[in-house]
């Protein structure tokens, strides 16, 4: 005779809990801003909000956009009305010819040509360079790489001009070679190369890059060359951006350094050449000023292309994702 035990039936099992649901840092899903949207909407509010952003605007507007348009307005106005004791707000006169006159008398070609041989140089040898760099202290780590990245961002720490003198020297007698750089493209090229901020930014995003990634690489045979050449560099197209507009617009628009190492008036850049010609001949101020404008048309007009790839790079290479 067979006893058989009844079958009892298994306890539910209580459904899982729902995961808490995170908090916003904002109430309601609403941004926080130094004026709240029901101050805003009120009538003293709303006044007082539009008058500090038109103050804001306002102070910007003449501490940025003034100066620009004071020297493009000069160089129009006639040699008579410049040198006027009150200043003209507005040009009574319009001569555009000075621009031509400028460009010509003033030799602008020949100098805007010298300015672009050294700022494309100077960008392409410091992305070699520092890209390597910042390779290797993020993803190889040598031995004393902490120690390395704390000399260079120690440097950051000096003012420009307390480095001018030992650059100096060392570019006058290069240490173990020996070479004199002065009036050459490298005196302002090796330099260049030495720029910690840059090497911090691309170290930086070069961090946030999975290790996995690159592993993986490893595995199917990638080489430490090649897995910067394919995964790393590919994935860090807008820092490689940011810091190639940064080292083209530093070059440009530096006149201390090429000063002191481009004495040879043929090698001179744009911004040297310009201060020369205005203190040694006999060069119209209006004509000086169409000179200046001429300069900076290519940095406004870089800037005003990549402003987003500007803001965008820095903040992929400040945040974690």
């Amino acid at each position: 005779m067979t006893i058989t035990a009844p079958i009892r039936p298994l306890p539910a099992t209580p459904p899982a809990a729902a995961p808490p649901r995170k908090r916003r840092a904002s109430s309601g899903g609403v941004t926080r801003t130094l004026f709240s949207e029901t101050e805003i909407s009120r009538g003293k509010g709303r006044v007082l909000y539009w008058v500090v952003l038109t103050l804001v605007f306002v102070l910007f507007l003449a501490v940025f956009i003034f100066p620009l348009y004071w020297m493009f307005s000069s160089a129009v106005k006639t040699p008579e009305e410049y040198a006027q004791p009150d200043p003209t707000l507005f040009p009574h006169s319009f001569e555009p010819e000075t621009y031509r006159l400028a460009w010509d008398r003033m030799r602008i070609a020949k100098f805007f040509g010298n300015t672009a041989l050294y700022a494309f140089g100077g960008w392409l040898i410091q992305l070699v360079f520092q890209v390597g760099v910042a390779y290797a202290l993020s993803k190889l780590r040598p031995m004393f790489g902490k120690v390395v990245l704390g000399g260079m961002l120690a440097s950051l720490m000096l003012p420009a001009t307390a480095l001018l003198i030992p650059a100096y020297l060392t570019v006058t007698d290069v240490p173990i070679f020996g070479w004199n750089l002065l009036n050459s493209p490298w005196a302002l090229w090796l330099p260049a190369v030495a720029n910690a901020f840059n090497i911090y930014v691309l170290k930086r995003f070069f961090d946030q890059i999975p290790n996995d990634l690159l592993d993986s690489a490893a595995l199917d045979g990638a080489g430490r060359f090649r897995v910067l050449w394919s995964i790393v560099l590919p994935l860090s197209r807008p820092v490689l951006g940011v810091v190639s507009i940064f080292s083209i617009v530093a070059i440009w628009k530096d006149f201390i350094w090429p000063l002191l190492v481009l004495q040879d008036p043929e090698t001179q850049t744009l911004s040297v050449a310009l201060s020369r010609l205005a203190s040694t001949s006999q060069v119209p101020p209006t004509q000086l000023m169409a000179g200046l404008a001429i300069a900076s048309v290519p940095m406004i007009v870089v800037f005003l292309i990549f402003q987003r790839s500007i803001i965008g790079g820095l903040a992929a290479g400040s945040m974690k994702g």
